[in-house]
């Protein structure tokens, strides 16, 4: 049995690795730099797409510094699920989550979305950029140019976005052809998504290491013995740059 899928991830991988280079280096230096500076980073995505901010998010190696933007009518457990679909393309609302959010000025926030037409994404990523954010977006940019905006500005996310980070899947996310069906199965967004911003999670923690950080905003294991306690002494150190309880 030949497992399509696995060679699909690693062929994109290795696309990643060639042609995001710059992009993904630009932004370990736009996140590193706001952590030294003690600015918060700020993650975002709808529905599947707000499985990296799950990813990045209280998780053991991850930076503590990621905090979540969570729509609540965008989240998979909302009955019934077409209504995330209907809330990301509700024009107001991705402004009314960053009026709630305390973005400031020279903070960083990561949206993610792969075809980055609906309007929630386009405006989270408008109203940061007026309080002074910078803001780095994940998407497809090969979809994203074929596909028109849902939004009154008439713009994609990729137009709005600072740093642009191309996860270089097709049309449609899915990319395993079933022979005898005309659509493709298994979407590959999440699991190159995750590899980006993690791999931008281990370079970004290195450069703030070798800058001299003598601790490092990384959590560590609650499962490993003490790690409750550097957990703490961590939440402490960063705590103006947390904007979630812990």
């Amino acid at each position: 049995m030949k497992f399509s899928y696995l060679d699909e991830i690693r062929r994109l991988i290795d696309v990643i690795e060639r042609q995001e280079q710059a992009s993904m280096e630009t932004a370990v230096n736009c996140i590193s730099d706001a952590i030294l500076n003690k600015h918060a980073i700020f993650t975002f995505g709808a529905s599947h797409a707000g499985i990296l901010s799950e990813e990045l998010y209280y998780r053991a190696g991850g930076l503590v510094v990621m905090n979540p933007i969570f729509g609540r009518e965008l989240m998979l457990d909302t009955t019934p699920i077409t209504q995330t679909s209907r809330m990301e393309r509700l024009v107001g609302y991705g402004t009314a989550l960053i009026e709630k959010t305390p973005i400031q000025a020279d903070d960083v926030l990561i949206i993610h979305s792969v075809s980055g037409r609906n309007p929630v994404s386009i405006e989270a990523a408008m109203k940061a950029k007026e309080r002074g954010a910078k803001v780095i977006c994940i998407t497809n940019l090969a979809y994203s140019k074929t596909v028109s905006s849902r939004h009154p500005s008439g713009k994609n996310l990729y137009e709005i976005s600072d740093i642009i980070l191309d996860n270089h899947g097709e049309k449609g996310d899915a990319c395993v052809a079933i022979e005898g069906l005309d659509q493709k199965v298994s979407p590959t967004s999440t699991v190159i998504g995750a590899a980006i911003l993690n791999s931008i999670v281990a370079a970004v923690t290195q450069k703030l290491v070798d800058a001299g950080l003598e601790i490092p905003p990384i959590f560590y294991s609650a499962n490993i013995d003490g790690g409750d306690e550097k957990n703490r002494k961590i939440f402490e150190e960063y705590r103006d740059q947390i904007h979630y309880k812990f």
